[in-house]
């Protein structure tokens, strides 16, 4: 990548869009180019198109999405499914109608079966039931992979797709309602701290075992991918170890500093009972994670306390 190419970071508000951002910043690259959601609706076509017309970028990096937890995702259903497929199609084909050769879209990890064989790998795509309560969220980014791939196909693009782990880090989303374990039970903690609780309460049994990435490492992993110019088939991007719910609980309380007790309430969904990524192929490539989990929460932490801690309470 020359370092004078202009980079587009589509979503580069949210969490893992500014953690992209920075990187490539920290890295030297001295056009990247961002569009606020007022500045660029990325749900109107033709507004895309005339953006991407008009800048005609070198690189595109999809981080832009409609994000939360089993509970936004279970409710919001068509809120999710539809705008994340006009996202990724007007960015994925108005790149392709601007002659964007190289583009990569962020996935997630609920795109594999909910019962897949544990590590997945990246060739469970499509071949089981998806975890039911995120269903139309994971169609619309299996949907991306599949336009990536046939715009490969049919134009010879290189649009690639990687699919990230569970996320957390600097500017993740606090909202109770929308958001997901790991910065829900920040915010949970810390206000159960401040108020003296004796015990602090999470949703389902604890015992589903989950994948987490700090953000600032998904960031580099993606920047490193296009500078190495990989050109090839979905990659996963995790850390390849996973926890249980109630272990991470137990490490954010540790971070956070609640010597109050942990309450299950099994009347909540668990979601699906493991999600651990298989990062064989990534780590073939040459890139392995570096931010230890009690590491990360503690960063994340600190960010939470500067960015949200006093409208949260």
């Amino acid at each position: 990548m020359d370092k004078q190419a202009k980079i587009f970071v589509a979503g580069h508000r949210g969490m893992v869009g500014s953690a992209i951002e920075r990187q490539l910043k920290a890295r030297g690259y001295e056009h990247v180019i961002t569009r606020s959601r007022t500045e660029l609706d990325l749900l109107n076509q033709q507004a895309v198109h005339d953006f991407l017309q008009a800048e005609r970028p070198d690189y595109i990096f999809i981080a832009a999405a409609k994000v939360g937890g089993i509970q936004a995702n279970n409710v919001f259903r068509a809120d999710f499914i539809y705008q994340n497929l006009m996202i990724e199609a007007n960015l994925i084909h108005g790149a392709h109608m601007a002659g964007v050769q190289r583009l990569m879209f962020l996935g997630s990890s609920c795109i594999y079966p909910k019962l897949a064989p544990q590590p997945m790998t990246e060739d469970a795509l499509l071949t089981g039931l998806l975890e039911p309560t995120n269903e139309p969220y994971a169609i619309a980014k299996i949907a991306g992979i599949k336009l990536c791939e046939a715009y490969n196909a049919q134009y010879g693009r290189q649009y690639v797709s990687v699919m990230p782990t569970n996320l957390y880090g600097p500017n993740d989303n606090y909202d109770l309602n929308n958001s997901h374990v790991l910065p829900a039970l920040i915010r949970k903690a810390h206000e159960a701290k401040l108020r003296a609780d004796h015990e602090l309460v999470v949703w389902g049994t604890g015992t589903p075992m989950r994948e987490f990435l700090y953000a600032d490492d998904l960031a580099d992993a993606c920047v490193y991918l296009m500078e190495q110019d990989y050109a090839g088939p979905l990659v996963n991007i995790g850390t390849g170890t996973d926890v249980t719910i109630r272990e991470l609980a137990e490490t954010v309380l540790k971070v956070v500093g609640f010597s109050g007790g942990l309450t299950f309430d099994t009347t909540k969904p668990d979601g699906t009972p493991r999600k651990l990524m298989d990062v064989s192929r990534l780590k073939a490539l040459g890139w392995q994670a570096r931010t230890p989990l009690e590491g990360g929460i503690q960063l994340a932490y600190q960010d939470f306390l500067k960015r949200y801690a006093s409208e949260a309470t």
